[in-house]
Parts: C-alpha cells; structure tokens; sequence
C-alpha cells in the first residue's frame, strides 16, 4: 500500500512540477508514464519496484551495456512493444506503443494517432538518452 501510495505522490509530484516549470515532453512523458517503476532518475528504483516480479532496469546504463552507445532504434522499439525485439527476452513492461496508440487514435483518428504515438515514443527515447551517466 505504501508503493501505490508513493506511486499517486509522483503523479501529483510530476502534475505540479509541470505546472510550475518547465519540462521537455519527453520527460513529462517519462514521469507519466515510467517512474513509478524506472524512479525518476531513472535508476530502477521507482516505488512499484518491489511489486512487480522482475526488477526494472537501470535506465541510467543503457549506453554503458551497450559498449557506451546509445541504442536510440532498439530503445525505440522497447518502449514501443509492438514489434519483436531479438535478444530483449520476455515483456516485462507495459507495450506503451499500443497504449499510447489507443488513446491517440481517439483524440487524432488512425493515421494521427500512429503519428501523435510515433512522437510520444521518439520522445520519451531521447529523455532516456539524457538519463545516460
């Protein structure tokens, strides 16, 4: 109960930081949609981590795993979940592609909406690239 307690407080933590400063949408993205398990700094320490069955992964480090570049494309398609990645092993964490589409497609139609997701996703890559330490 403490972790979806700490989980609702980042989400009205994150409501009022937009409010109150400003933020690339990749990061209100970010915040929205994968603290409550990544952490906000990314480090996989975010308050539903103990509840899920797999740890989530250190974001910090992609680059770092990945002889220190960033693999934008493979992240892309991660986030995205649609699509098979090779080598990723099972889904652990939300297809946000689908997510994303649903509510997308609504608000712009069929076409808008894989646009508008597409974005959202590309977006949310490239904050996790600013994460890298």
């Amino acid at each position: 109960m403490k972790r979806v307690i700490a989980a609702l407080f980042i989400s009205f933590s994150i409501a009022g930081a937009v409010a109150g400063e400003r933020m690339s949408y990749g990061e209100a993205e970010y915040l929205n949609s994968c603290a409550t398990c990544h952490g906000v700094e990314g480090k996989g320490d975010g308050p539903l981590r103990d509840l899920l069955v797999k740890r989530p992964a250190d974001l910090t480090s992609i680059s770092k795993r990945n002889g220190g570049r960033f693999p934008y494309a493979r992240v892309i398609a991660v986030i995205d979940g649609r699509y098979d990645v090779p080598g990723h092993g099972n889904r652990d964490m939300p297809v946000w592609g689908r997510q994303f589409l649903e509510d997308d497609q609504r608000l712009y139609g069929p076409a808008g909406g894989e646009i508008v997701t597409t974005e959202r996703i590309n977006e949310l890559a490239g904050y996790v690239q600013s994460l890298q330490r």
